[in-house]
Order: C-alpha cells, then structure tokens, then sequence
C-alpha cells in the first residue's frame, strides 16, 4: 500500500472496530477537562497555527485528543453525502428537566466504590448526553466539541440504523432475510456473503477468512481500508476500489450461522443488499423512512467512499436529540404523532434478541447473556434494555420497562467499549430506576 494515506484508516477503524484507535501513550491521557478541544484551542485562529491545526493530509487525526474535536468535524476532513431532513418545520421535543439526575450514584462494575452521575460523565468523556422519560426530555448535557446545533460521529451505531432499515424491509415483505444473499447481490456469489443468509449478515454470523489483527500490516482490515477510502489511490495501487468491490473479495471460513462475530464488512454488505432492494441508498433511505417523518432538527449526514457508496457500518454524524427521536421511535415500535411509521414486528424482532450461544462465543465480559440482533446490541437485563453502540462511548440505550430513552456521544481515549462499560452500564440502570421511581 505505498502511498496510501493512513489517515482514513484510523477514520475507518474507529468508526467501525472494537479495540481499534486505543491510545498510544504510555503514560494516563489528559483528562476529559484537560482535553477539552475548546481548552487545547483546536482549529482556532484565522488561518490556525500549525500547532493547532487538525486537517488533511495529517495521518492522526483521529488520535486522542485530536479526536476530541474530529467526532464533531468529519465532513471538514471526508466528503460526505446529505441524510436530509426535508424543508418542513422540525417537531420540538417537549421538556420535563429533572435535576435529580444530577445527584443519581452507582457502584461501578468490579468496583466497590460508588460514582457520582456527574463524575461519571466526565470519566466517560461525555460530549453529550439526552435522555427522554415518557417521551419527554428530562435531561440534556452538553460538553467537549459539541453544543445543541452541532453534529457529532455516531460511529457504528449506524450500523444499528442500517439493521434497521433491514428489518423493515423485511417487515414490509421487500426483504426475505431467510434468502442467500447471492439471490439478491450476484455480484457476491463467489464471495463468502454469497452463500450466507441475509439474516446470518443482519446478525453478523457469517463466517468469514477476514483479519482485523491491526499488528499484522498484512491484515484485510488494511486492504478494505485502502479499498474504502474516497482520497485518491496511489498510483502503484491495483487492489479493490471501494466497499462494493472489496466485499466481492472476501473469502469464507467455516460455517456460517455457528458464531458471532463482529465485522463490519457485515453492515457494508448489508447496505447493498438493502440498495438493491429499496433502489436507494442506505443515506437516502434513511432520510425518507426516519429523518423526514421524525420532523428531525438538523440534516444528518454519512461518509462515502471514493464511488459515493456511504459508509453503512459507522459513516453517519447526527445531532444528539435527532438520534432522541429515533430512540423514542423505537420504544414506540414504529408509532409517531398518530402515524405507524413501520410495523411493530420490526422492533418486537430486534428487542427479541439473537442467538445468546453465539453471542457467547465472542467473549465480551462486560455483556454477558448478552446478545446480537439485526446489529442492536441486548442486554437481556431486568429491564429488556437493548442499544446501539459505536467506539469511544456512543450509544442509543432503550429501556422499555423504564420508559427511557438515553443518547451518548463521546470521544473516551480508548475505543474499546469494554473500557466504558463498567462506568456506563451501572449508571444507566440506575438513571432507569429513578425515572421510575420519581413516575
């Protein structure tokens, strides 16, 4: 890959990969104070000094703390396409501030120690954070590089909106997620995706000979990350030239329906099998079946790659209560100012839950019992609260029993969610029994 710019492929991973972009440093990151873009004086001054500058063709902006300000500006380094909003009047979302939240402690997991709410925002890194109880908003937070009109990285918490989009194509009848995906996409059938099930791809447990080992420079996480990216290839370059024609190339091994894995070629192989169905673009599909009948504030908007293909398994940045509203639209099943937007079998489907034996065998510590459907995570707790998640400590989390709807967006020096999670998990459940106990 001589010549490839790595700048996108730290993009790319973080976006896309548990584990991936964790700091470098050997010694303890800035805290969330110390690092706080407007703190570091990122990209100020006219033009800014080169000591402030985060910009093409730098190769770590998306390093901690660069990225503190990055998740707010990708579509300043990448080109992107519109999730548009439509021109109509937005819904105002009604308020309920509940300042009680604020006093809220749990006991962290492993931990013997309680937290504070607030303490735990700043240990997460938190640039933003809303939660809805009965549909009303009850608490909003602002920090870091984000405010109110601003828009910022959902990571792969798009892939949960590109599930989505499957199911309820699979609930309209457009979709039969029991057939091969090679019946739909030719173009995948001598590509392991070819003889798996569109429901093995929604619940990613295809079996797939593909690498994300990020210290083997030979990995095939580097060529579909040299594939995907939408900057100009180099001139020695003869590989595959975006995400479609990479996924042509993947290769299978095993058995598919057998195991869960996380990868995200996953969701880029579902974006075009829902292309292929919907004759849409996963950006433009989205628009039409969320963003315009949600009445959303601010346009959304997803990275490409060098075709215009958008990026399905982590490419969307989106205002915090625009996602609000599609948490709220979720724990109404489809049901939106007196209209049924979707079926409720598509959310019945997703809260079910998947395969919890091969959910298991991939190990996560923090999710145990856990589960993987139409790419939201389950919890299967008390509460049946399922999630979108994405690097760094995003997150939509559902809490039907609690009537609650809380939206996280942060930039946490380590990708890895296992690192939140033990700060995250308590403190929701605890927000959750609150609302409940204050109804």
């Amino acid at each position: 890959m001589s010549g490839f710019n790595p700048a996108y492929v730290l993009v790319l991973l973080a976006f896309s990969f548990p584990g991936a972009c964790a700091s470098t440093q050997a010694a303890a990151p800035l805290s969330a104070e110390a690092s706080d873009p407007e703190t570091l004086q990122w990209m100020t001054g006219f033009p800014p000094p080169d000591d402030k500058l985060i910009a093409q063709p730098q190769s770590n902006y998306f390093s901690f703390p660069k990225l503190r300000w990055t998740v707010c500006h990708i579509r300043e380094l990448l080109p992107t396409i519109q999730v548009s909003r439509g021109i109509g009047t937005p819904d105002a979302l009604p308020h309920a501030l509940d300042d009680g939240i604020n006093s809220i402690s749990f006991t962290p997991l492993g931990s013997d120690t309680p937290m504070g709410w607030q303490e735990s925002l700043a240990a997460n890194y938190t640039d933003g954070l809303l939660i809805l109880h009965n549909g009303k908003i009850v608490y909003e937070f602002y920090s870091g590089c984000l405010n109110e009109t601003g828009k910022h990285a959902a990571m792969s918490m798009t892939k949960s909106l590109t599930g989505l989009l499957a199911e309820i194509l699979v609930a309209e009848g457009k979709l039969d997620d029991h057939a091969k995906v090679a019946s739909i996409v030719p173009e995948l059938a001598d590509s392991a995706f070819g003889s798996a099930t569109v429901r093995q791809v929604m619940d990613m447990t295809t079996a797939l000979d593909y690498s994300e080992n990020y210290a083997d420079p030979n990995a095939d996480i580097w060529q579909y990350s040299a594939a995907a990216s939408p900057l100009p290839k180099p001139s020695d370059y003869n590989g595959p030239d975006g995400y479609f024609e990479y996924l042509q190339t993947v290769e299978q091994a095993g058995e598919h329906g057998l195991a869960f894995g996380y990868r995200t070629i996953n969701t880029d192989a579902l974006g075009w099998v829902i292309s292929r169905v919907s004759g849409q673009s996963v950006a433009n599909m989205l628009s039409e079946r969320l963003w315009q009948p949600l009445g959303t504030e601010q346009d959304a908007y997803m990275t490409v790659d060098g075709k215009g293909t958008p990026f399905a398994g982590g490419g969307l940045s989106a205002g915090l209560r625009d996602l609000g509203r599609v948490g709220q639209l979720m724990l109404e099943k489809g049901h939106y100012d007196g209209h049924q937007l979707f079926p409720e079998a598509v959310v019945d489907n997703i809260q079910a839950g998947g395969d919890k034996t091969a959910f298991a065998k991939a190990g996560y510590t923090t999710l145990p019992g856990g589960s993987y459907r139409s790419m939201w995570w389950n919890f299967h707790n008390a509460h049946g609260a399922y999630a979108a998640r994405g690097v760094h400590g995003q997150t939509i989390y559902i809490d039907p029993t609690a009537n609650m709807v809380l939206v996280r967006f942060a930039s946490f020096p380590n990708a890895s969610n296992s690192n939140i999670d033990p700060t995250s998990l308590p403190a929701y459940q605890a927000v959750a029994e609150y609302l409940m106990e204050s109804d």
